[in-house]
C-alpha cells in the first residue's frame, strides 16, 4: 500500500465518521450503536497513522518504505502524535 492509498483510506476513515455523527445526530442511531462504530474507525484510523509513520522512517533510513506493516490495533491503540 503506499502513501496516497493510505491517505485516501484516512479520508474513507473520516467521511465515515462525519456520516455516523450526522446519523446521530437525526436519531437514525442510538448512542451505543455510534459510539461502537465510532470505536472501530479510530481503531483503524490509528492503525493507518501509524503505518504512514513507519513508512516515512524507512525512506528517511533509506530504507524501503514498503517494508512497513500494519501492526495490531493493540500495539497502536491511542498513539499520541
Amino acid at each position: 500500500m503506499k502513501d496516497v492509498d493510505i491517505l485516501a483510506h484516512i479520508n474513507h476513515l473520516i467521511a465515515e465518521e462525519r456520516d455516523l455523527r450526522t446519523l446521530l445526530a437525526s436519531g437514525s442511531i442510538s448512542s451505543h450503536e455510534e459510539n461502537h462504530r465510532i470505536r472501530s474507525i479510530e481503531e483503524a484510523l490509528d492503525q493507518a497513522w501509524d503505518l504512514l509513520r513507519q513508512r516515512r522512517a524507512h525512506r528517511e533510513f533509506g530504507e524501503d518504505p514498503n517494508a512497513a506493516e500494519p501492526r495490531p490495533v493493540d500495539e497502536v491503540e491511542e498513539y499520541r502524535q
